[in-house]
């Protein structure tokens, strides 16, 4: 895992200062080394921080150039399919000097042109200059495990792994996008390709973008897509006795095969490798297949001092035993509000989770025992994990059939109920189309109330509505679109970043095995609804698989958030306090104090607010952190 950073300049020798600053703002990426490219012409420079992962000697560094030195690139991530595609190449006639998977991006890259994207398998963002064509080439990952934020304006691109990579430039404008905001406090991230600061774009995940130095002009494009459903395979399984049972069986070998495969290539490093394991459906997976793939596979569970609640060493300790790993239970230090500031800082752009808390102290605990660790990230969004998949079908199934206008009018009476009163989304979700849209469930301040918060600058509001009803999947029924949704939505902006950001901080590689291009397809085009989710259960497809492979004692029903008691929190004591003391500052704040304090009123009287807060009060130190203006 590393830290990219560039510019491509028809000018030339732009940003000859600004490359250096931004590369070392992103240092946390890469301890281990840092390098800076500028083409003969001064027109191109990219620069690199580097986590060594694969082959840690000097040939491994980055930026890197071909034998020829007409292809240099820079690299963040990992190309699990290196050696398959090396041996591929070589027999083409390619030649190696290193042992790195980046080599084998630029032999890519000469034999299929642009088209080497798609033969890749992996988390990655990178940028490579064709000197010959005169062209800077930048992809991303299919799922967005691998950030990349770009700005353009006519004659020249930067780019960066992180935001704050392009806020190292004093010139780089410091203003809000206004519709982003709206998106921020609507669904809790700016979705797409959008960014939160005017004039910054994001690459989307499976995407690509050419730019050409000869004439200014860029194109951006997707390379890759989640595949429709295979109506044959669900249609084999939809009927009963022996053919069914076949069916699923079939689904379970393919599953199986896919999911060990997955992980043996991730488990490929040259530095320790660990698994984090909660006891959970997901990462005991990964851990039955790293198993057969490592006699003493390192695995670690982490338990927070005075969170029982939230204790789950029992769990990974019988999966632990039964596979035989060498077992590591570490004790992380307690979240506190010092930790706000800091993360606020590094999550470039704010989102609304509080989890960051904890995955960025497990990882913090992690990095002291390895520099690699497999996680479970992929499986609720992959095989319809997350609980609001059973109410969303619960739902359909219970007011489906009631007229749109009642329904319409229930949804329009709950908007007047307070804001965090429990069960206020999900009425108001009963005014959606449920045989065509997706309700927004998670969503943290409706319309009215972001008018409310925003006060004069609500002059976007119901952006957010226009925007995430486009990205909207139209195919397939009501749980495959939920599922597409947070896939192409909920998982890259929220989940994805939040692990980066907070691994990348304690320069920690968290690798995904779920999120394998080949587990994504065979979920999203063989695996049928029925075997992902129902009104009563979830993860039926991978639940049936933990009964082939897992003890027999494994709890399958439990389902354990990885978060923090936030309300309890924010009910007294510091974290009270500070929130208060930022949010309150009169200075300062954006957002209208009268609504704040509703929002802590009603955490008094025990609605659910906290997230809300948070939202707010990140976002407030991530913009004086970086002297963000409307």
């Amino acid at each position: 895992m590393c830290g990219l950073i560039g510019i491509a300049s028809r000018k030339g020798s732009a940003g000859r200062d600004w490359l250096p600053r931004g590369r070392d703002a992103m240092r946390h990426r890469g301890p281990d080394g840092d390098g800076e490219w500028w083409s003969p012409d001064g027109r191109v420079g990219l620069a690199h921080r580097r986590l060594s992962i694969l082959d840690l000697t000097v040939d491994g560094r980055q930026p890197m150039c071909d034998a020829d030195g007409g292809l240099c690139i820079s690299f963040n991530g990992e190309i699990y399919n290196y050696r398959e595609l090396k041996d591929e190449l070589s027999a083409k006639g390619a030649r190696f000097r290193s042992h790195s998977d980046t080599e084998v991006i630029l032999a890519a890259y000469r034999e299929w042109g642009t088209g080497a994207v798609t033969r890749l398998n992996g988390m990655f963002a990178f940028a490579l200059y064709d000197m010959r064509e005169e062209s800077l080439f930048l992809a991303r990952d299919r799922a967005g495990e691998k950030p990349l934020f770009y700005s353009l304006d006519g004659d020249a691109i930067r780019f960066a792994s992180e935001l704050k990579g392009l806020l190292a430039d004093p010139a780089q404008t410091r203003r809000i996008d206004p519709e982003s905001l709206d998106c921020y406090l609507a669904g809790g991230y700016v979705p797409g390709s959008r960014c939160i600061l005017h004039g910054i774009r994001k690459l989307p995940p499976a995407h690509a973008l050419l730019f050409d130095l000869k004439n200014g002009q860029d194109r951006v494009w997707r390379y890759w897509g989640l595949p429709v459903p295979d109506i044959t395979v669900v249609a084999a399984g939809a009927g009963s006795g022996g053919g069914e049972a076949r069916s699923e069986a079939d689904l379970l070998d393919e599953l199986e095969r896919l999911l060990e495969d997955s992980v043996c290539r991730q488990l490929v490093a040259d530095v320790p490798v660990g698994v984090l394991l909660s006891g959970g459906v997901d990462s005991s997976l990964v851990t039955a297949m790293a198993a057969r793939a490592i006699p003493r596979v390192r695995t670690f569970t982490i338990r927070f001092p005075g969170q029982a609640k939230f204790d789950e060493t029992k769990h990974a300790r019988l999966i632990a035993s039964y596979f035989g790993t060498d077992h590591n239970e570490l004790e992380a230090d307690g979240a506190t509000v010092d930790l706000l500031p800091i993360l606020a800082r590094q999550f470039d752009e704010p989102i609304i989770d509080s989890s960051m808390l904890p995955t960025y102290l497990v990882s913090n605990m992690i990095r002291k025992h390895c520099t690699v660790a497999l996680g479970g990230d992929g499986g609720d969004e992959l095989f319809g994990g997350y609980s609001h998949y059973n109410r969303l079908l619960w739902l359909q199934a219970r007011f489906g059939k009631v007229p749109s206008v009642v329904r319409a009018a229930v949804a329009a009476g709950a908007g007047l109920l307070p804001i965090g009163f429990q069960g206020r989304n999900w009425l108001q979700a009963l005014g959606m189309d449920l045989d065509s849209g997706v309700p927004l469930i998670a969503g943290y301040f409706d319309r009215r109330t972001r008018s409310r918060l925003l006060g004069a600058h609500a002059g976007t509001i119901g952006a957010a509505e226009r925007i995430l009803d486009s990205r909207s999947p139209a195919a397939g029924d009501l749980l495959q679109r939920a599922m597409r949704m947070d896939f192409e939505n909920y998982l890259p902006e929220d989940i994805l970043v939040k692990v980066d950001r907070a691994s990348m901080l304690n320069s920690l590689e968290i690798r995904a095995p779920l999120l394998d291009y080949r587990l994504i397809e065979f979920a999203f085009a063989k695996v049928p609804s029925r075997l992902k989710a129902t009104a009563t259960s979830r993860k039926v497809l991978l639940k049936r698989l933990t009964e082939r492979v897992l003890p027999p004692e494994f709890d399958r029903k439990r389902k354990q958030g990885f978060s923090i008691p936030l309300n309890a929190w924010l009910r007294s004591g510091p974290w009270l306090e500070y929130f208060k003391q930022v949010l309150f500052d009169g200075s300062q704040t954006l957002f209208d104090k009268r609504l704040i304090q509703g929002l802590f009123d009603g955490l008094a009287n025990g609605r659910f607010n906290g997230e809300r807060l948070f939202g707010l009060l990140m976002f407030e130190l991530w913009r004086r952190e970086y002297k963000v203006e409307m």
